[in-house]
């Protein structure tokens, strides 16, 4: 009988410790759609086998969808990689970023890490006391896309102000997800940065944002001319919308659909993100190093050209082509990276557009 219980132990403990093992052995990547390809993770899990780590990449579902429902998935402890927007990470005192750990942009694991963009290695919105806590990955612009199968040239906005123009009555696309670059081409319409509200003190944004205020009538003639409101994606098959916002991602593949599909160079310029790459503070030891190997892999030119060709953003490499880039060089220019939105002002954002929607 104290034979058959040991035993009864023995297979237990057995079980329970494979059972860990084979939950522990996953590395968990939570991305947006089209950032991780099937092919690509059946190539780093090969990687990773050659090098001798016993863990293996799993992408979990659902994608990436915003800075609400990512941080309720990594306070979870449901993914050990993420693909975060840089803005996200200190939003609202730092509740993402007190979940990642710092990155060792040193480790002997990222050698990609020194062909990055440099302008985009050490931005105050993706680190906490000098650490990083993001390696840049792709980025893009809100910005318009004119339809050129059907404007001419000489018709295009030039400045962020024509789109209040009549002629474009409800031929214009927003979004009504991410509302805060809306209220950015409101910002810029009146001359001032494109996230002055986010800079604003508290006491003076209610007075800046009453029913009659400035801004709220402007952001109201602005959604005037809108004829299409978009969630998920912006949609290019509606004939009657001929200027329709994008972060870039839907525009250029409609453009590989044969689209003929325009980003507006408008002189007061477009508001940038950039998604980065992030590792939960939970990851360490053998799993920390396979998780840089996964990075680094990101990082390298086969992926960052697929983030250019493929998905249509601007790649953190130097080693690919990058014509987004190459048109504008001040791409990713001071003062129009999304900021960490401050959890008032935001508040403030939505109250206006919401508003302006008639909610």
């Amino acid at each position: 009988m104290k034979l058959w219980k040991l035993f009864q132990i023995f297979i237990t403990t057995f079980l329970l410790s494979h059972s860990v093992f084979a939950k522990d052995n996953k590395i968990r990547v939570f991305t947006w759609e089209g950032y991780v390809e099937a092919q690509e993770v059946q190539e780093i899990n090969r990687i990773l086998l050659q090098k001798g780590y016993g863990y293996k990449i799993e992408v979990i579902r659902p994608w990436a969808a915003g800075p609400e429902q990512m941080f309720e998935v990594l306070r979870k402890g449901k993914a050990d990689i993420s693909f975060l927007t840089l803005n996200y990470i200190n939003m609202q005192s730092r509740r993402i970023g007190k979940i990642l750990q710092p990155i060792n942009i040193n480790s002997p694991r990222l050698p990609n890490y020194k062909r990055l963009i440099p302008a985009l290695k050490d931005i105050p919105f993706g680190m906490h006391k000098g650490q990083h806590l993001y390696v840049p990955w792709g980025g893009g612009a809100y910005g318009i896309w004119a339809n050129m199968s059907v404007l001419k040239e000489k018709e295009l906005p030039v400045s962020v102000k024509d789109l209040w123009s009549p002629k474009w009555k409800g031929r214009l696309s927003l979004t009504a997800g991410q509302v805060q670059p809306n209220i950015s081409l409101v910002m810029l319409a009146l001359d001032k940065p494109p996230f002055y509200l986010n800079d604003v003190k508290r006491h003076e944004l209610q007075l800046l944002t009453t029913v009659n205020s400035e801004i709220q009538v402007k952001t109201n003639q602005l959604y005037a001319n809108v004829g299409h409101f978009w969630d998920a994606g912006p949609d290019f098959s509606k004939k009657d919308l001929v200027l329709v916002s994008s972060y870039g991602i839907g525009a250029s593949a409609e453009n590989r659909q044969g689209g003929k599909w325009k980003l507006l160079p408008l002189i007061e310029g477009n508001t940038v993100w950039l998604d980065t790459i992030n590792i939960h503070k939970s990851v360490n030891g053998r799993k920390l190093e396979a998780a840089e190997i996964f990075i680094n892999y990101w990082l390298g030119a086969k992926v960052q050209n697929r983030v250019v060709n493929d998905l249509g953003m601007v790649s953190a490499s130097l080693d690919v082509s990058n014509p987004l880039l190459s048109a504008d060089p001040d791409f990713f220019k001071q003062g129009f990276f999304w900021p960490p939105w401050e959890k008032q002002a935001d508040n403030v954002m939505r109250s206006i557009s919401d508003n302006a929607m008639g909610k």
